[in-house]
């Protein structure tokens, strides 16, 4: 239902939403199954791509980064694709604040983080995912823009 609400504009509805969802997977404490983890990673990956397309990149930033991907690292591991998409979701973030804020100093370090980030993320992409899957052909063109 929060996509739904996303794709039609309606930002703050699909925002309460999965707000909710990952208040709930995160009060369900620390996780010992990694299909638990999981399931918290995923839910704040999908309130950061709503934080994210409502343009609150500061809010996506600092979920993405002090939490998710952290979290994601150390339950999945660095080659899951779910922590490969938290660590390119975090550089969307970047890559979007930086566009905001019209490229001022503090942005332009935080532009060569998401760089940094996409460059790591690519061969593990292509390892895990071969060359020709869209989310590997997604991070090339990412890095390409840069």
């Amino acid at each position: 239902r929060a996509s739904c609400l996303d794709h039609l504009g309606r930002r703050d509805e699909a925002l309460a939403i999965r707000r909710e969802i990952y208040g709930k997977r995160v009060a369900r404490g620390a996780p010992a199954l990694i299909s638990a983890a999981d399931k918290v990673v995923n839910a704040g990956g999908n309130l950061c791509c709503s934080l994210i397309n409502a343009g609150r990149f500061a809010e996506a930033k600092a979920l993405l980064r002090d939490h998710l991907v952290p979290k994601a690292r150390q339950s999945l591991g660095p080659d899951h694709g779910l922590t490969i998409d938290i660590e390119e979701w975090l550089s969307e973030a970047i890559f979007k604040d930086h566009e905001a804020s019209r490229g001022d100093q503090h942005s332009a370090t935080q532009l060569r983080e998401a760089e940094t980030l996409l460059q790591r993320a690519l061969p593990r992409r292509r390892r895990v995912f071969g060359p020709a899957h869209p989310k590997t052909v997604w991070c090339e063109n990412e890095l390409s823009l840069v």
